[in-house]
């Protein structure tokens, strides 16, 4: 294993995902492979002690545990740098078109 500034993406992915679920991702990382984690809805997994988003919010948490997802890939090469992360939470927009919050599937965000 060598150590790169990609580590410090995973990190980010990592903590990002922490502060969204209320708990460490671990086992949620390792379903997401699994037939089982492909049906895994994002409001569901969300930290059950904060209500959920309202629409404007909604837009903005979607983006965001994408961009920490994008983070986690396997593939160091893969994962984007901290500066395209920073531009990306930078061009967040809340007139993004979203799709029912409801029915946001994880693995859907894997691929966002």
């Amino acid at each position: 294993m060598r150590v790169t500034e990609k580590c410090d993406v995973y990190s980010f992915g990592i903590i990002t995902l922490e502060v969204v679920l209320g708990i460490h991702p671990g086992d949620l990382l390792s379903s997401l492979s699994s037939s089982t984690g492909q049906c895994l809805l994002l409001k569901d997994v969300l930290d059950d002690r904060i209500p959920l988003p309202s629409a404007k919010i909604a837009t903005n948490l979607v983006e965001t545990v994408a961009l920490a997802l994008h983070c986690l890939d396997t593939n160091p090469r893969n994962r984007p740098t901290m500066y395209n992360v920073s531009q990306r939470l930078s061009a967040f927009s809340p007139a993004s078109t979203l799709k029912d919050f409801q029915t946001i599937l994880l693995s859907e965000l894997k691929n966002y």
